[in-house]
């Protein structure tokens, strides 16, 4: 495995990278963490059991309602049957029975207790005698090299740049391509003079740590942050589909039908569960914040005036988009999560009509009347809103957050609850099993001609210091974990690199006892992440098989 890092080199990794010796942060959370984790489980018998049975369990979580009684039923026959060699009862002591009975009160003919119990206990017993076999294995050693990788420097030649896509609030979005893997993303620059002028690093630098922090199918995900001479970089999820904006308002007649916006709405519920779970509330929920993928389902993005929300306490902030600014922000009160539910309201509602709730698109209206209607005055539906879709557009658009859907206590889970949801199974939703009601054609572009998008004229009048390299430090840290992870894994690398011997021998990278190879002339790690280098002459190259995803 000639591109990874000898394991000798890796050695400081755990003290300089701050690695969590901790079982659910290497092996549950970590994608190429958990991936070798199961290799390593999959060396013991008893070990393999336990992961198939999680498997198992995953599987039955997302099984359709009518099934579910007859899937876990097998489940539990497959796996907790003490006449069968090998199932988990020789695994997990027979007490576990026992305890399972005491607190959950049941009997073993049942098959939900099994399936929501024993995960835990399995997890336990994962993360004890088995996490410190772990961690001693070459499996481990292979994530140190995996994470030596993962944290070599990105830079602009990194990525291949392509055409204009959009513009945000501090310079242009385009598309971007990882030369290693081929792997597309979209690059938002935020100009450092710009930024600067506008006082904007706050901003900035929130965005990119909330973005960093969240790690949800619904919200854009950052993958990579890293610094020009004149910009700040943010790679993020590339969403071929346009905005929900395009979507109401150029794709035929305005709006809609009540099924594509209950499927969106139930997507968004889930992306606001997501980030409210890492106590975050956004702030600026509308329809050009909402994103397509290739293949129809949607992701929050813009986090710019996301801000956490500490345990216990409250915020105050008059932000957001005139329209979909909830009555307690207009009238500068004290908030939580509520503005979020709020502008879920008015987003069902403007899907659904074809205009939002409290002003009329193309027709301009003075900040303060618009504020005024926010305050006083309810919503008028028409006959495009089923009694469903009106019940639940009004229990969202309640001017009280006390009383509001979402706010009670129970957050995302009242507003999945309501009656309008009643076809979406949320455990496959949030799996991505669902098919999404309009799937974007590849051949289409979602979007304004680039020729329409403005461009932005040149800053005047501000100078760049060295004071300013501590804020660039601190936006510019390189690719992001789980993202990066995920990327090594969809694209190949992962399985083209991750190679062991049949045997069970140590191969020799990760052989301590070795000494690490010198490196090869023509950097092949440079090579791997992008670095331009000049070719070794024939005679002194080494023969090396390209691996497939190199082409790309």
């Amino acid at each position: 495995c000639s591109c990874l890092n000898h394991i000798c080199l890796c050695l400081q990794l755990p003290e300089s990278l701050c690695i969590i010796l901790d079982y659910s942060t290497l092996c549950e959370r970590q994608p190429i963490g958990r991936l070798l984790f199961r290799q390593f489980c999959d060396t013991r018998p008893e070990l393999r059991c336990c992961v198939k049975f999680l498997d198992a369990v995953a599987e039955y979580e997302v099984t359709p309602d009518e099934k579910r009684r007859e899937c876990g039923q097998e489940l539990v026959n497959k796996y907790f049957n003490p006449k069968r060699v090998g199932t988990l009862w020789l695994v997990l002591i027979k007490g576990c029975l026992l305890k399972l009975r005491l607190e959950l009160g049941v009997g073993c003919e049942s098959p939900d207790p099994y399936v929501l119990f024993f995960p835990r206990l399995i997890h336990d017993y994962l993360s004890m005698a088995p996490f410190a076999d772990y961690l001693d294995s070459m499996y481990y050693n292979r994530f140190l090299q995996w994470k030596w990788l993962e944290r070599q420097p990105v830079t602009k030649n990194t990525f291949r740049q392509y055409r204009v896509l959009g513009k945000g609030g501090f310079g242009e979005v385009c598309a971007c391509q990882v030369r290693a893997t081929g792997k597309m993303y979209a690059c938002k620059k935020l100009e450092k003079k710009r930024i600067k002028k506008r006082k904007g690093e706050s901003m900035a630098l929130n965005e990119k740590q909330i973005l960093e922090k969240v790690n949800s199918r619904f919200v854009v995900s950052l993958a990579y942050a890293y610094e020009t001479k004149d910009a700040l970089c943010l790679v993020l999820t590339l969403m071929n589909g346009g905005d929900l904006k395009f979507h109401i308002y150029h794709m035929g007649e305005s709006g809609f039908d009540e099924k594509r916006a209950v499927f969106y709405s139930a997507e968004i519920c889930c992306g606001l569960e997501d980030l409210h779970r890492e106590r975050i509330v956004y702030r600026d929920l509308k329809p050009e914040n909402i994103l397509l993928d290739d293949h129809g389902h949607i992701r929050i993005s813009d986090l710019g005036l996301a801000v956490h929300v500490p345990e216990g306490q409250t915020i105050k902030g008059r932000v957001g988009t005139v329209g979909y600014m909830a009555p307690e922000v207009v009238k500068n009160e004290r908030y939580t999560f509520s503005p979020d539910w709020w502008a879920l309201g008015c987003l069902l509602y403007e899907m659904i009509e074809g205009q939002s709730p409290f002003q009329q698109r193309k027709k301009k209206i003075k900040r303060e009347e618009v504020e005024k209607l926010v305050r006083e005055v309810e919503e008028e539906y028409s006959s495009k809103f089923s009694e469903d879709a009106k019940s639940l557009c009004k229990m969202l658009l309640a001017k009280d957050p006390k009383v509001r859907l979402g706010c009670q206590g129970n957050g995302a889970s009242e507003v999945k609850a309501h009656p309008i949801f009643r076809s979406i199974n949320f455990k496959r939703l949030e799996a991505g099993m669902l098919e999404p009601p309009f799937i974007p054609d590849p051949q289409a572009i979602y979007c304004k001609d680039v020729l329409d998008i403005e461009q932005f004229s040149t800053v005047k009048g501000v100078d760049l210091e060295p004071k300013d390299e501590s804020f660039y430090s601190k936006v510019s840290t390189g690719s992001v974990s789980i993202p990066w992870q995920n990327e090594m894994i969809e694209t190949g690398c992962f399985a083209e690199l991750n190679v062991f011997y049949q045997d069970g021998t140590v191969p020799p990278d990760l052989d301590w006892r070795g000494q690490p190879s010198p490196p090869p002339k023509q950097g092949l790690l440079q090579r791997l992440f992008g670095r331009q280098v000049t070719s070794a002459p024939p005679e002194q190259s080494p023969a090396v098989k390209v691996p497939c995803w190199r082409a790309l």
